[in-house]
């Protein structure tokens, strides 16, 4: 048994990124777990009520928004290896809860036991980085100012692709992926005035629509999105010349 951790969104304009943390024996989780990119949605939905529903497995999840994205003082590494920590603390405490998991097994125990290993799709260039951040935000609490309870101890390590090389961390890929697409649906659901936000990415014309006619009926763009996005920039820039040109 050992933890997977991945992330989902983080290039969207519109909506969280959303990290998952698996911990389970591999044998526990469906065959066909993956990288959510390689699975359709209607088979990410049951692999994910799958993985929430088994025995013997734990999750976390953890949202970053828009607002904490747009912070001056942070980049998207930091917040990459900030998210993957919120969501292995959670899963941690699930595992605590379920009993797969010895409370006393920290870091400060006087006799602790073999750590949890962790395996991380890397969210850096560097490989070794990442995984030697994400431990340290693990064992002391992220920045956004967690009390930083004792958790047991881990020994991480992280690799690119690992969503598709690793079956946990494939598991852990599909559970952020349909976390984000379920908080997509009801953040669409808050603006019944438009036909559809999208799925998100700058790429997508849905998107993109409703982002330029949220900002000619508001003349901002609205809270659902991630500010500091050149995308935003661009929108507000064609909006303000095609009030000039109209002037």
């Amino acid at each position: 048994m050992y933890l997977g951790v991945d992330e989902a969104g983080k290039g969207p304009v519109l909506g969280p990124m959303v990290a998952a943390a698996v911990l389970a024996d591999p044998a526990d989780l469906p065959a066909d777990a993956d990288d959510s990119k390689r699975i359709a949605p209607s088979r990410r939905e049951a692999i994910d009520a799958a993985v929430r529903e088994a025995d013997g497995v734990a999750v976390g999840v953890a949202f970053v928004d828009p607002a904490e994205i747009d912070r001056p003082d942070t980049d998207m590494n930091t917040l990459t290896v900030r998210g993957q920590a919120r969501a292995v603390r959670g899963a941690l405490d699930a595992g605590v809860v379920a009993g797969l998991v010895d409370p006393d097994d920290t870091d400060d125990s006087d006799d602790p036991a073999d750590p949890v290993r962790v395996v991380a799709d890397a969210g850096d260039t560097s490989e070794a980085r990442f995984a030697r951040r994400l431990g340290e935000f693990v064992a002391d609490g992220d920045t956004a100012g967690d009390d930083a309870p004792d958790h047991p101890a881990v020994d991480v390590s992280a690799a690119h692709g690992a969503d598709e090389d690793d079956p946990v961390v494939g598991a852990a890929s599909v559970v952020a992926k349909v976390a984000r697409d379920e908080r997509m649906a009801a953040i669409d659901a808050d603006y019944p005035a438009y036909d559809a936000i999208g799925s998100g990415y700058p790429s997508d014309p849905a998107t993109r629509d409703f982002l330029r006619a949220y900002v000619d009926d508001h003349g901002e763009v609205p809270d659902c999105a991630r500010r500091s996005w050149a995308t935003c920039d661009d929108v507000l820039a064609a909006a303000e010349q095609s009030g000039l040109d109209e002037f």
